[in-house]
Parts: C-alpha cells; structure tokens; sequence
C-alpha cells in the first residue's frame, strides 16, 4: 500500500459543528454561563425525549411541579452516585454490579461506602443480541437482605433485560427492610423512597444508550397492561446518562440521571420536585439556594444542609447539548448504516458481533463491539496493532473490573468470573461515529480482512 493511498481513522471522535458553535455563542453574549435556565431547557427536552409518559399519581398532583425527571450534572458518575445517595445507599448496604463493564458503574457504590457484589455475565453474550448482558440467574442468587439496589449496563446501546430484573426484586420483597430516617433532610427523602419501593431499586446505567429502546412489560412505575417498547431512562427507578466528548451525543463533559418511580413512593409524600431540587443541592455544596436564584435584588441569603459536592452541569455544556438534540435522531440513523455495512463485513469474515437490532430491543449504535474466539488476549492485542498500523484505531470494551487493580485490590478475582474473561480476551471494537463516511467503513473492513489474513496464517 503506498503511504498515499494510507488513510487515518480515528475510534470515536465528537461531532460538533456550527450549530453548537453557534448555540454556545449565544450563551457567552447573554452573561449566563453557569447553571442555569439553559440547563433546565435541556433536561426538559430529555425528558420529552425519553418519556413516554409522566407516571402521574392522581392523588398527589404536586409531584410534577417542577416540570422535569430529569437532572443535568457534571458526569454519568455524578449521575448514579447523587442517586445512590438520593437512595441512601451507604455503610453496611450491598448493591449488585456486572463484573463486565466500565469503572464508572462500580466507583460510585465504593464512594458511599457500600459493599459491590459483582456478578458474571452469559457465556458469549445474550443469544439474540451478543452483547454482554449479566447473568440474571446468577444476580437473582446475589441478591441478600443487605442488598439496596442492583445495577445494570447497557454496554454498547444494547438494552439489559429489565424485565428479569423486576421479577427478580419482586421475588425479593420479603428480604428488604427500608432504611429509616436519620432526621436529616436528604435521609428523610431516602427513607420514604425506600418505604415506598419496599425492594432493591433497579438502576440503569444507561452511559451508552440515550435512544436505545426496548419492547418491556414493566417498568419503574409498574406493570405495563402490554408490551411496550420504551426507551432508556423510561424504565429503571433510576437512570444515569453520559454526555462524554465520546458519546453519541455529547455536552464535552456531562451527564443526567431520570427517575421513573411507582405510585407507592408518592404515597410516602415524596415529590419530583423535592427529588430534583436534592440532585440540585446535592450537586452544589449542599447549598439550598443556587447562583441564579441569588440574582434576584437582595436574595443572598442561603444555608448548606450537607457537605456535599460540585458536580452541577453549566449552561455552556447545556447548549451544546440542546444543538446535538436537534440533530440526534440524524445522527443515530446515520450511525446504523453504517453498522449495517460492518455487520456485512464480519459476517463474511465469520466474526461475532454485537447485534444492535432484534425483535426485543433497538440500539442506538454507540459502539460497534465484536469478537473473534480463535484469539487469545495476545491475539487479539497483535490484531488491533495491525489494524493501527494500517491506520485503523480499534479498541476494547471493556477489561472487566475484577482485572483491574484498583478492584483485586479489594480481592475481586478475575477467575470467579469466566465469562466475563471469556468475552474480553476476544472483543474488539471498530471505529463507529456519526462523521464516519460508508467509505470510511469500507477501508475499514478492507484493512480488517487484512489484518485478519495476517494473524491467521
């Protein structure tokens, strides 16, 4: 190949053009650029996005006053550790984790002093999607009287299969006893969420999936009287979302947590206005007033209740996003075809791949995960070297947790979960962005057919 014909591929770079420009533009002239009325914009039009209906409770007709189940943040991880702490989820509390996943899904259960229980994932992956979604009967055995919630990664975009998840924590009601109130104001919200949930919540760490969509029969707020199919954020109690410069759709940095909970927790006086003003608090220093309530002629006045955390979403982040709403469902259309054309290419080359479309479940194309059994780790690794030598930057989704050291350092072992190793010691994933071109993705595939002939021979 001559060096002129050599093209370089990026793995996943944002796609923010002038419409973000512009739209952040907007927001440095008009002197707002922290927390603001841009983010509340946008956690509105998430919700609108993701929602396919309020859950209203007709007896408590407050708990929508503030117009949003959605809270905009600094992080994903921001994002499920304020929920874990909204849950009060901490010393002496166990929650259930998959082994296979990103350090963000585990951190934040260590950050509020909770014990993770990590569990495996299926041998090879769901048999109808491939991607690595946990072992449900091996979290059903997980599941003990100290366990306050278990966690599920949507890895990829592929949609978990809550509906397990429901019927497990519903078979675990007796086990669960609600935390009580601590008198303090956050400890009085967690005790009365969890009186009203009277099992383990179920949270979705949704950090690849804004869009990913599944057909469910319940959701956070119940029992569906059919079978719907739902978006992500729409069916866990709690949901945590990345907006991450790799992500689909991205603020640079940033991310939303959403709730979705069952009349019962509205019946304990809990409302969404008092859940979302705690993700406000919580995420300014425990401050009760923000910055721009504080604007108003001689409103200075404040109190801090906790000694809490900075993880607030600014409105320059906000109006990135709210431009990248606009243009998101492009983006994923464009996104599954070119998925289309690598699912052509690796089924020729008899390689294993994610499948982002079955009759149960629509992704919405974040990553392009696949795997190829022959190779070891070693393998493996030597392939994506090739492939970069081409000019090709692949990567690996995910080392499971249980390998890293922060987690043996616990005495997490690798060995207890087989699967997990299994899955990784194989994956690669391709390059998969919305300024991909099909062309692109042609290279690609040529250079993987390539690098393939290679490590075979």
């Amino acid at each position: 190949m001559r060096e002129s014909d050599k093209k370089t591929i990026p793995f996943s770079p944002p796609d923010v053009g002038e419409m973000e420009i512009e739209r952040l533009a907007e927001v440095i002239r008009s002197g707002w650029i922290t927390t603001g009325p841009k983010v509340a914009e946008l956690e509105q039009r998430i919700e609108g996005y993701i929602k396919k209906d309020i859950c209203l409770d007709s007896k408590n007709e407050e708990q929508n006053t503030n117009g949003s189940r959605v809270a905009c943040l600094g992080s994903a991880t921001a994002a499920l550790e304020l929920s874990l702490r909204i849950l009060g989820i901490g010393s002496g509390d166990e929650v259930i984790v998959p082994a296979y996943t990103y350090t963000a899904t585990a951190s934040p259960v260590l950050h509020c002093g909770a014990k993770i229980v990590f569990t495996d994932i299926q041998k090879n992956g769901d048999p109808y999607s491939n991607a690595p979604e946990p072992d449900y009967d091996a979290i059903e055995r997980a599941v003990s009287p100290r366990t306050k919630a278990i966690i599920l990664a949507d890895i990829g975009g592929a949609v978990c299969d809550y509906d397990r998840v429901f019927g497990i924590v519903e078979r675990k009601r007796p086990l669960f006893a609600p935390k009580a109130s601590d008198g303090t104001v956050l400890g009085d919200l967690s005790s009365r969420i969890q009186k009203g949930l009277g099992c383990p919540a179920v949270i979705a760490d949704c950090a690849h999936s804004l869009g990913s969509s599944r057909l469910i029969c319940n959701t956070g707020c119940g029992p569906l009287k059919k079978a719907e199919w739902r978006k992500c954020g729409d069916n866990a109690h709690f949901s945590s979302f990345s907006f991450h410069a790799v992500k689909n759709f991205t603020t640079a940095e940033g991310g939303a947590a959403t709730w979705n909970l069952p009349p019962s927790v509205y019946d304990q006086g809990v409302t969404d206005s008092e859940i979302h003003h705690m993700y406000r608090i919580l995420s300014l220093h425990g401050q009760s007033r923000d910055a721009l309530s504080k604007t108003t002629a001689g409103a200075w006045e404040y109190d801090v209740i906790g000694p809490w955390y900075k993880c607030n979403m600014t409105d320059l982040s906000a109006a990135v996003g709210l431009a990248q709403l606009d243009r998101y469902d492009g983006m994923l259309e464009h996104r599954h075809e070119l998925i289309r054309r690598y699912d052509r290419c690796c089924d020729e080359l008899g390689i294993s791949h994610l499948v982002h479309m079955t009759a149960q479940m629509q992704s919405n194309g974040h990553l392009y995960m696949a795997r190829i059994p022959e190779l070891d780790e070693t393998g493996r690794n030597r392939l994506i070297q090739l492939l970069a030598d081409m000019g090709v930057s692949a990567n690996v989704h995910f080392k499971p947790l249980p390998m890293l050291t922060a987690y043996r350092s616990l005495g997490y072992d690798i060995s207890r979960f087989p699967n997990a190793y299994d899955y990784y010691r194989c994956e690669i994933s391709m390059p998969l962005y919305s300024r991909l071109t099909v062309e692109d993705v042609e290279y690609v595939c040529d250079k993987l057919e390539k690098a393939l002939d290679i490590i075979r021979k």
